[in-house]
């Protein structure tokens, strides 16, 4: 599915930029060597970025 009409980014580039870092929009664009437009895309963007990030084990603290 077309995440972003005016760069062509799918949902799944939006969601590999996520497990690979980005924790909003502009920082997974630049992950894959663009930037927002229109703006239209940003709210689903982050919710998915959101969802994957949901998805990454929570570190824990492990004392000495």
């Amino acid at each position: 599915m077309i995440v972003c009409v005016c760069n062509a980014i799918t949902e799944t580039e939006v969601r590999e930029a996520a497990r690979s870092g980005a924790t909003c929009p502009d920082k997974a664009y630049a992950y894959l060597g663009c930037e927002p437009h229109c703006g239209c895309c940003l709210v689903y963007a982050q919710e998915l970025i959101d969802q994957e990030r949901a998805k990454r084990p929570k570190l824990r603290m492990v004392s000495a």
